[in-house]
């Protein structure tokens, strides 16, 4: 037999080799045993990151999704939040890798960012995580309390530094303030659409107020988020306004890190936005 022959032999002989001898060699005789004897942390690790943790978060137009809300962070404890915002710049890690640079939100509480310890662990975090600048942004929840506001300030600035965008999540007229966003340069805003649903008279002025924090917001160089699309009429409003990026159970709801890689657009908002609004009839019952 040539020396090729012989080769040709041996792996087929390899190739047809029943599975179950492999099994034996670990004392295992069946599929099942196989599966069970696997290492559970390897499981507990696979079907943590299917968990449905990732908000997707499309542009006004729904035709793109540029960015994903890390919603676990928004109820985390102090003792979670380095675990969970490890989950969150891997996931980034991950599509990056996969050639999807999707930036990723990291909603923090004002007690976090005015720790000085723990910021010095989440800057330690973001750049042992080599993501580009850009990818990684930080959305503080609410406006700090006057007791720590100066103290959040320099972890906002200390966050800036590094390369990492920074958010204001739950904005309302009183704390969307001229001096504040002057003095940290949010790069984002995100506010409640479902604050422009009502018709009411007695909550217009409210409303007002918002639309001009908005605006205030925007002229200063903030993005604006709308947050809670869940009706048609969230969308028409967000299209009024305009913001820029919209996110919320009707534009698509939460899904897992692997499925954020395989959207490229919310077809209901796209279908949405790309019916034209019909001319308003004139005096003689004729469009204009």
């Amino acid at each position: 037999m040539s020396p090729k022959s012989r080769l040709y032999s041996l792996v087929h002989a390899w190739k047809n080799k029943p599975f179950h001898e492999l099994r034996d060699v670990q004392g295992t005789h069946t599929l099942n045993a196989v599966h069970e004897t696997q290492d559970p942390g390897s499981n507990a690790n696979w079907s943590k990151r299917q968990t449905v943790s990732y908000e997707p978060i499309f542009n006004a137009a729904g035709n793109s999704m540029p960015a994903a809300l890390f919603r676990p962070l928004l109820s985390a404890s102090d003792s979670q939040v380095l675990r969970l915002t490890m989950e969150g710049l891997d996931a980034a890690s991950y599509w990056h890798c996969c050639n999807r640079p999707i930036q990723i939100v990291l909603p923090l509480s004002p007690d976090i960012v005015a720790n000085a310890q723990r910021i010095d662990a989440l800057c330690d975090l973001i750049l042992n995580s080599r993501l580009p600048v850009g990818l990684v942004h930080v959305g503080i929840t609410a406006i700090p309390p006057e007791a720590i506001r100066a103290n959040c300030k320099e972890g906002l600035l200390r966050l800036r530094r590094i390369g990492v965008l920074l958010h204001l999540m739950n904005a309302s007229p009183q704390s969307i303030q001229p001096q504040w966003l002057e003095e940290i340069k949010l790069d984002g805003i995100h506010f409640s659409i479902q604050e422009l649903r009502s018709d009411d008279i007695a909550e217009a002025s409210q409303q007002a107020k918002l639309l001009d924090a908005l605006a205030m917001a925007r002229t200063l160089g903030a993005a604006l988020y709308a947050t809670g699309i869940t009706l048609i009429k969230d969308l028409e409003n967000a299209r009024l306004l305009p913001v820029d990026f919209c996110y919320g159970g009707l534009m698509m709801s939460p899904v897992s890190r692997h499925q954020i890689l395989h959207i490229s657009d919310s077809r209901i908002a796209k279908a949405i936005f790309a019916v034209k609004p019909h001319g308003s009839p004139n005096q003689n019952g004729d469009k204009q």
